[in-house]
C-alpha cells in the first residue's frame, strides 16, 4: 500500500514515475523492470591549450545513430573531425580560444565556456525528422593560481609576466600596475574606456647603474609576436606611436628610477577577430646611467595639445626622428674632433666587450590582457541576470505548489485510510 500512495503521489505531482526512481526504467527480460546504465554521450577534455569533445552517435539512447554533419562546436559551427560514417563516435579538437569560445574570470579560475549543437536536417527530398534539435553546455575551468601542467601552457595564467635572466643576473621583466602605480594589477581584465598601466623594469644584481629603455613593443592576440593580427605600440627604438591615434598613451614623467620606465596604453580590441585576449610583447634594452639618451635609446611620448613630441629625459632633437619615422642612427649636430673619435672609438670597443659577457636586452611579454568589453557582452551579462532571476522565481513558485499539493494530498490519504479501517475498540460487559 505504501508504494501505491508513493505512485500515486508521484504521479499527481509530476505526470509520470521516471522522477520517483533514480534510475530510468527499462524493460528487462521475464517483464521485470530495473535500472540500467549507458555510456555518456559527451565526454569533454580540458587540455592545456585545447578542448576535445567525443560525442556517441547514439546521441539520445536510443539506438538510432545522429549524423555526424548535424553535430557542431560552437557560436562559429566548428565541424568534427573527419570520420568513417561506420564509427560509433564523432570527435572535436578546437583551440581553447577558437570556435568562438567564450572566457570569463572568477575569483579562482578561467573559465571557458562553449556548447555542442544538434541541428538534424532532413536526408535527400524528405521533409521529415526523426530525431531533435539539442544544445549541450560545455565548460573548461583553468585554476588562476599555478600552472596547469609543468609545461608552458596557452593559455597560461601564471607566470603572469615573463622574466628573462641575462648572464650576469640582470633581469628584465614587463608587469601590468594598479593605476595609482603602487602594486601590480590583480586582475587583467578591461573594458572600452579602461587604460592599461604597464611597467618596465630591469634588475640590476651587483651590476653598474643602467639605464632602461623600451625599444619596441606589439600587441598580438596571442603569445607569439609574429602573430596576425597586430598593433605596434612602440617603435623606431622608443617612440610612443600608439599616442598618435585617438588614444593618449603616453610614457610617465620622470621616472621613479634609471631602472624603470612605466607607460599608459588606452585598452583595445582587434576588429573581426572573435579572440577577447591580448598579450603586449616589448622589446626591452639597458645603456649606462650616465651615457646621455639619444636618437636609438630614448623614450618619446606625443603630445596633442602641442602637437609634438617630448622625452621623458634628454633633449626635444632626439625625439625629431619619430615623425620621420627613420632613428635608425644617432644624429650628428657637427663634426667630431680627433680626440672625441678616438673615444667615441674606445666606448664602442668596451661596449663590445660588455656584451660578451651581460644581455643588455631581452624580448618580454605581459598577458593575457582578457578584454570584456566587445559587442554584445554587456547585453548577454544582462540577460543571463535576468534569467537567472526569472529561474528562482519560478522554482521557488514550483517548491511552494508541490508542497501544498502533497501536504493536500497526504492528508486525504490518511483521512481516506482512516475511515477505511475504523478502530474498534473493546467494551467490557457492565455487570
Amino acid at each position: 500500500m505504501g508504494l501505491s500512495y508513493r505512485l500515486f503521489i508521484c504521479l499527481l505531482l509530476w505526470g509520470g514515475t521516471e522522477l520517483c526512481y533514480p534510475h530510468p526504467l527499462w524493460l528487462l527480460q521475464g517483464g521485470a523492470h530495473g535500472p540500467v546504465s549507458s555510456p555518456q554521450p559527451v565526454l569533454v577534455e580540458c587540455l592545456e591549450a585545447q578542448l576535445v569533445v567525443t560525442v556517441s552517435r547514439n546521441f539520445f539512447g536510443t539506438g538510432k545513430l545522429v549524423r555526424p554533419s548535424d553535430l557542431t562546436l560552437g557560436p562559429e559551427h566548428c565541424e568534427p573531425l573527419v570520420s568513417e560514417d561506420t564509427g560509433d563516435v564523432v570527435r572535436f579538437e578546437v583551440g581553447l580560444h577558437e570556435c568562438g569560445n567564450r572566457v570569463q574570470v572568477t575569483d579562482d579560475a578561467l573559465v571557458y565556456s562553449t556548447f555542442l549543437l544538434h541541428s538534424p536536417r532532413p536526408v535527400g527530398n524528405l521533409s521529415i525528422l526523426r530525431t531533435n534539435h539539442a544544445e549541450v553546455p560545455i565548460e573548461c575551468h583553468y585554476p588562476r593560481q599555478g600552472n596547469v601542467s609543468s609545461h608552458a601552457v596557452l593559455p597560461t595564467w601564471v607566470p603572469f609576466r615573463t622574466t628573462v635572466l641575462s648572464e650576469e643576473k640582470l633581469a628584465f621583466s614587463l608587469r601590468l600596475m594598479e593605476e595609482d602605480w603602487s602594486t601590480e594589477k590583480r586582475t587583467p581584465t578591461f573594458r572600452l574606456g579602461d587604460t592599461a598601466h604597464l611597467q618596465a623594469e630591469v634588475r640590476l644584481g651587483s651590476h653598474m647603474p643602467l639605464r632602461l629603455f623600451v625599444d619596441h613593443c606589439v600587441a598580438t592576440p596571442t603569445p607569439a609576436r609574429t602573430t596576425s593580427p597586430h598593433h605596434t605600440i612602440v617603435d623606431f627604438h622608443g617612440c610612443l606611436v600608439d599616442g598618435l591615434s585617438d588614444a593618449s598613451s603616453v610614457f610617465r614623467a620622470p621616472r621613479p628610477g634609471p631602472d624603470t620606465l612605466q607607460f599608459t596604453v588606452d585598452v583595445f580590441h582587434f576588429a573581426n577577430d572573435s579572440r577577447n585576449t591580448i598579450y603586449i610583447t616589448c622589446h626591452l634594452k639597458v645603456t649606462p646611467a650616465n651615457q646621455a639618451p639619444d636618437q636609438l635609446n630614448k623614450a618619446c611620448s606625443f603630445s596633442k595639445s602641442s602637437n609634438s613630441w617630448s622625452p621623458v629625459e634628454g633633449t626635444d632633437d632626439i625625439c625629431g626622428c619619430c615623425n620621420k619615422g627613420d632613428c635608425g642612427r644617432p644624429g650628428l649636430s657637427r663634426k667630431l674632433s680627433p680626440t672625441e673619435q678616438l673615444l667615441t672609438s674606445q666606448q664602442q670597443k668596451s661596449a663590445s666587450r660588455k656584451r660578451r659577457h651581460v644581455a643588455e636586452e631581452a624580448d618580454v611579454t605581459v598577458g593575457p590582457l582578457i578584454f570584456l568589453g566587445k559587442a554584445g557582452d554587456h547585453g548577454m551579462e544582462e540577460w543571463t541576470s535576468a534569467a537567472h532571476s526569472s529561474m528562482a522565481l519560478g522554482l521557488g513558485l514550483v517548491v511552494v505548489v508541490t508542497l501544498t499539493l502533497a501536504a493536500v494530498v497526504l492528508g486525504l490519504a490518511t483521512r481516506w485510510r482512516a475511515v477505511s479501517y475504523p478502530v474498534m475498540c473493546p467494551v467490557s460487559a457492565s455487570q
